[in-house]
This record gives structure tokens, sequence and C-alpha cells, in this order.
């Protein structure tokens, strides 16, 4: 098994052959060979802290909650059965649960690896000394480059404070510096990115592959219970099929190499009404709560294309892309530009969430099924998320913030910097600081991409009127009540020639009475 590090950026330095010195292991750092815990000599005591206090202040999808403290519980026993003396303290706050373990050890110095979250070091530090502990946060390993790895190519070009960051130069940096997917310094295939060959619809008897569904045991079953008895869910509380243990996390990421990757590539993009896994990972919960390290996904990836003949180059990169590319670059940028971030709103959008992202309510099919889909197993992929739900949210006007909580709460993938870079920029185009316009459409993209337009009640072809599909009159719309802030953008001057033409046939006009009419069948509960 290949050695989880960062393979960009230098990680700190410590040991902790001090007795005293005791791994503190968070619910998202769930790996046994990184960080604190890695270093730590067999039999040490290790500190886990199962706080409930921050599951009461969302709705959070039941999956979500039950995956969380599943997986815990799971990494206490199996640390427990590999002879470590773990401290697991179930509690409400972390302040009562730091205040138990140093009443117990006084003496300890917990070593955490550094969370994600914005101010989460400073606030850790704040509540350990208010109990009188010892606290030291180190580099977070579950990452596959490290923040001053990222400040030295930001800074040195690839963006900086009021610029704007581009994924696109540093995947680029990251495939070099790793030398994935490389050959004599040349990216394999003779090109970086192969995105345009992920966007293919597939046959209507096209099959997706089979999903990987550990078995639930009893422990798990007896979290699901206990979650849907002691908090404010929301979600289907049947059908939870997350790992929640690294062996069938691994198991689910070499099912995913062996069975789903060579599909994976040209169906990248491509929407079904019946299958939201299509050929994805389904991988994200896993790596974000640490039980794969994502560099362990790159690596089997990068070697299944080198070894087997049925793996496409596309379906390799577009896979590495989301690893290596994506998921590192959100991650760096949500911490360089917090809490800004969270808080940006360039278009002034101020309209609260429609109720049917909650209840699923809604003649629209393509967000009748994704909130469905969200609803029944807390997942939908990468471009439902962005060209439905946030696409439909953003051209409605929903203030960003608002559509960030929802995403936060009914994904079992996301966490603060994972949706806030999605969620408020690169869906909302909330900041511009790294998304180069708005991604947003009208019906066109939908109908193209996915079959959510056959059967729906609305028509994909008509902008006004009776029927008429909601995404087409509110695009033109958007485009209309932002044309100060938007019609500037290069990127952005074919569709205002469109708005223009618009307004010369009077159409705008129409469109402007059929916004109207939706926001009422929106009130009335009939949209």
């Amino acid at each position: 098994m290949t050695q989880p590090r960062p393979v960009v950026g230098t990680p700190d330095e410590y040991d902790l052959d001090d007795p005293t010195r005791v791994p503190w292991v968070l619910g998202t750092h769930l790996h046994p060979g990184v960080g604190p815990l890695d270093r730590a000599p067999e039999g040490s005591r290790v500190c886990m802290i199962e706080a409930h206090g921050f599951a009461r202040r969302k709705p959070y999808h039941h999956h979500k909650l039950t995956l969380v403290f599943a997986a815990m519980r799971h990494f206490r026993d199996e640390l427990r059965e590999a002879g470590y003396e773990v401290e697991y303290v179930r509690t409400e706050t972390f302040r009562e649960g730091l205040a138990t373990y140093f009443d117990r050890h006084p003496d300890d110095t917990l070593v955490a690896m550094r969370s994600p979250s914005h101010r989460s070091g400073d606030r850790f530090r704040e509540l350990v000394d208010a109990v009188g502990g010892d606290l030291e946060l180190v580099t977070n390993e579950l990452f596959c480059s490290t923040p001053e790895a990222f400040d030295e190519w930001a800074d040195g070009g690839g963006g900086g404070e009021g610029d704007q960051y581009r994924h696109e130069e540093f995947y680029r940096w990251m495939r070099r510096e790793s030398g994935v997917l490389m050959a004599d310094g040349e990216p394999v295939g003779g090109e970086w990115n192969f995105d345009e060959d992920n966007r293919e619809v597939p046959p209507d008897d096209w099959e997706a592959p089979p999903v990987y569904e550990p078995e639930r045991d009893a422990l798990t079953a007896e979290v699901a219970e206990w979650v849907a008895d002691e908090f404010d869910t929301w979600g289907s509380t049947e059908g939870f099929a997350w790992p929640v243990t690294r062996e069938d996390a691994l198991a689910a990421l070499d099912h995913f190499v062996a069975e789903r990757l060579p599909e994976f590539g040209p169906y990248q993009d491509a929407m079904r009404a019946d299958d939201p896994a299509m050929a994805h990972a389904l991988l994200s919960p896993a790596v974000n709560l640490g039980l794969v390290h994502p560099w362990e996904a790159v690596t089997a990836i990068e070697d299944a294309y080198e070894s087997r003949a049925d793996v496409p180059l596309n379906s390799a990169e577009g896979a590495v892309r989301q690893f290596l590319g994506w998921r590192e670059f959100v991650r760096h940028v949500y911490e360089r530009t917090m809490p800004a971030l969270a808080e940006a709103n360039r278009l002034g959008a101020d309209r609260p969430l429609p109720d049917f992202y909650w209840t699923g309510d809604t003649d629209m099919a393509c967000v009748a099924g994704s909130v469905g889909d969200v609803y029944e197993r807390g997942y939908s992929h990468h471009i439902q998320r962005l060209m439905v739900l946030a696409n439909v949210a953003t051209l409605w006007g929903v203030d960003p913030a608002e559509l960030n909580e929802w995403f936060h709460a009914t994904y079992v993938d996301a966490y603060h910097w994972v949706t806030t870079p999605n969620v408020v920029e690169m869906g909302s185009y909330g900041s511009g600081v790294f998304a180069t316009k708005p991604y947003v459409s009208s019906a066109n993209y939908v109908d193209r991409m996915s079959d959510y337009c056959e059967g729906c009640a609305y028509d994909p072809d008509r902008t006004t009127g009776k029927g008429a599909c909601p995404l087409n009159a509110l695009y033109w719309d958007f485009l209309a009540r932002n044309e100060d802030e938007l019609r500037s953008n290069h990127r952005m001057g074919l569709v205002y020639g469109h708005v223009d033409d618009k307004r010369e046939d009077g159409e705008m006009d129409e469109v402007y009475q059929r916004v109207s009419e939706l926001r009422t069948m929106d009130e009335e509960g009939d949209l």
C-alpha cells in the first residue's frame, strides 16, 4: 500500500515518543497511517471525543450523522483491538469532552492534525486553554499537498490576495510536482485535460456498473437507530450503505477501480433520472473522513491505467483530476480566502431557498429527482449539484450563504471547507476568486446531458407561457438583472447579444411576466 502522506510539500517533523504526548484523533481523521497516530508507539493512549452539539445545529441528513458517528466508533474499536488505550469521551460539547479528558490525564499534551475548517485550530486552542490543558497542532496529512506548498505556488504567480486562482494551472503544477500521469516531463497522452471527452451521454441500453455497498453491521445499525432517536434529522432513515471502516472504504476503492473506472470518463457529466451514481467513484464520504487517503486513490487509478487495457485515459485523468486537482484546490483556496468567501455575494442575491429543496415537491423533474436522490442517500453527483441544484438556486436569486447551509446539511460528504468554495463560488458565483463566469444554464443543458426532460411537466423548448420550463425564463431574467456585473465579462458577450435581441423583439417583457408567474406559483406551492 502506498504510504499516505502529502506528496507536494513537506509535513511537520515531530515525534510522540514521550507517552504524555497523545494523539487526538478527530472524527474526520480516521486513518491509522497518518499524523500523530502514525507516529505514536503501539499501545499508546489515544484521545477521541464524540461531541453531539454540532449535530443539533442543522437538520443534518440522517445518513451523514450515522456515517460520522459509526465511523468514529468503529475506529475506536479497531484501535482498542490493536492494543491502543483509547479514551473515548461521548459528550455534548468539545469543551466538556476536553475537560473530562484532562481531568483524567492532566499532564498530557494532545497532538492533533489541523482541521481544514476555518478557525477550527484557534477554537480548539481556546477550548484546551480554558480547561487547563496543552495542545499541539500539526500538518493535516490527509491531503496530497500542504498549505505551504500551495502558498508557494500561489505567491509565485498562480494566484494571490485579490487575484483569481486558476484551477487548471494548479492542477498542472500538481501533476508536474507529483509525477502522476506524466512521461518525460509531459502529460501522458499529450494533453493535460480530457474534459471534452467526459461529456458523452450514454445510450439508452447502457447499464451502469454495479455499486459497492458494504453490509451494515450491528454497531452501524445501532448508531443509525440512535441518530434517528437523538437528533432532528432530514432525509431517509433507511438504506444506509456507506463505508464506515477503513477495510470497507478500501474495498470501495478497489471496486471503483476494478468495475466503474472504465465507464467513468465518457459519462462523467451525464445524468439519468433512475441512476444517481452512474459510474462515479462514490468515495468522497470515505476520503473526507480519512478512511481512504486521496493519494491512495490517485495511485490506484494511475496503476490501473498503466496496467489495464480497459481503462481509457479520459477516465483515469478525469478521476485523478478530482482527487489531485479539484479537492486540493478548493481546500487551499478556502483556507486563503476565508472568512470573506463564506460571506461573498457579488450578485447581491437575497431570496430565501425555495421549500422544494427540502420537500422535493416540484414539477421540475430535474430538481425533484436530484432532491429525491439526496433525500434517499445524502448524495448526488457533481453535475446534479452544479448544473441542477446550484444552477436553479442561482437563477432564482438565492442567497449563496443559505444555499451553502443546505448543501452542508444534506450531503454525506459535505463539510464547510468543501461546500463553501464549491457552492458560494463555483455554484453561485459569489466571489469571483476562481470562477471566471457564472455556471448557469437554461433547460438546454439539462435536456442535452440528461433524460430528466422526458416526461417532465414542463417543456424544455419553451421559454414563456403555461408549461414552459422555468429554467428558460429564469435564465434570461438572471442575465438581465445582473447585467451591470456580468456584461463586461468577456465570456458572457455572446449571451448578452441574445439578451439585446430579445429586448428588441419584446421577448424580455414576456420573460419578466413568466418569472413573476413562477414566483407566484412557488408561493402557492404549485411550481
